[in-house]
């Protein structure tokens, strides 16, 4: 089906492109939240008509969200989970959870505009995309871990994980008398020293 956008999308154009997309696509998404019309001569004339109020409307929206992204620019939000030994989450972290974090530290972000490919499921530093507008994103450090001073050291560069098996690997070493033989325990003597008078 010929669309012609309303406003840019991603990998498909700007606004006043005419695109041809799958007709579910046009139908269930672009058209029912005004993103696009359907191409035919009506329409196109309607679209000529308002071209300059829709790029004003979007020139406005886009400087407004260009505002919003110099103060959520790096951001680094922190989220305790609980975990297992190995890093994996019980459950995981969602779109949800990353909107209530930002929220709480004063952003307004609204569920649609981050862009989570995949949950997060383990303990770590994370990057998560954050759509303010078609045209301006920025990226949000998510720090997940199991409890603040851990939050903190993965804050600072250390690998959690990596330095909580070099712990476990250097472990209870005995010192061991080679003169022994296999099996055989040290025993140690027990000096009686006369008491001096």
């Amino acid at each position: 089906m010929e669309i012609i956008l309303l406003e840019r999308v991603e990998k498909l154009g700007r606004i006043g492109d005419v695109v041809t997309v799958k007709d579910g696509f046009a139908r269930n998404f672009l058209l029912p939240r005004k993103k696009a019309l359907r191409a035919n001569d009506a329409n196109r004339r309607v679209f000529e008509a308002n071209r300059e109020r829709l790029e004003a409307d979007n020139a406005a929206r886009r400087t407004e969200a260009e505002g919003e992204a110099k103060s959520l620019d790096g951001v680094t939000v922190t989220l305790i989970r609980q975990a297992s030994n190995v890093g994996q989450l019980y459950g995981s972290v969602a779109v949800r959870d990353l909107v209530e974090a930002l929220e709480s530290e004063g952003h307004k972000v609204t569920k649609s505009q981050v862009i989570l490919d995949k949950p997060i499921k383990s303990i770590g530093l994370h990057e998560v995309r954050v759509a303010l507008h078609p045209e301006v994103s920025v990226t949000v450090k998510v720090n997940v871990a199991r409890s603040p001073e851990e939050a903190e050291m993965q804050a600072q560069g250390v690998d959690v994980m990596a330095a909580m098996f070099e712990k476990e690997e250097s472990g209870f070493v005995e010192e061991r008398d080679p003169n022994l033989e296999a099996g055989e325990i040290v025993r140690e003597e027990e000096a009686t020293e006369e008491p001096e008078a």
